[in-house]
């Protein structure tokens, strides 16, 4: 089968791969060297505490509604059109938002609203709007929309803005 001469062949070559493979190791480990620097962090990144103020002004958002864009909020509404439709009487997954300021909560008829909007009562002020943009599940805990939120409070207010402008 295997002569003596083929046997070695095979095993030098086979321990010639793996020396080389050890050396390369050694070298790239020394050249791009992964250990720590005394036991700290290579790079920090700072974040603010939580229970630090903001150095930012706090700003009242009857303020920011009334200097909000309208055309912006268009462009942030796209976010919406996936489940909202701005047609009177147009369900979706989501109900329509056509004249949704100031219209009752959970009120648009055929849409089987969650529990949770249904228990909210009152109308869709601003305000409340807001709230609900912000994080729809902490807003009304339980409700079935899976929307994120807007972060930006300018980004609700011009998309408050946007929906007041259609409704009227």
């Amino acid at each position: 089968m295997f002569d003596t001469m083929t046997l070695t062949k095979a095993t030098a070559g086979f321990c010639g791969a793996f020396l080389v493979l050890l050396l390369a190791k050694w070298l790239a480990g020394g050249l791009f060297h992964v250990g720590s620097h005394g036991g700290e962090a290579s790079y920090v990144i700072e974040v603010a505490d939580a229970g630090s103020s903001s150095d930012e002004p706090e700003v009242d958002f009857a303020e920011l509604l009334a200097s909000a864009d309208p055309a912006k909020g268009a462009k942030v509404f796209r976010k919406c059109t996936a489940c909202h439709k701005l047609e009177d009487g147009a369900n979706a997954t989501g109900p329509y938002l056509f004249g949704i300021v100031d219209r009752p909560k959970a009120s648009v008829g055929g849409f089987g609203y969650s529990g949770a909007l249904t228990a909210l009562g009152g109308n869709w002020t601003p305000e409340d709007l807001n709230g609900f943009l912000e994080k729809p599940s902490a807003y009304a805990k339980g409700t079935t929309m899976s929307f994120a939120g807007l972060k930006k409070e300018t980004d609700r207010a011009n998309v408050i803005a946007y929906l007041q402008s259609i409704g009227q």
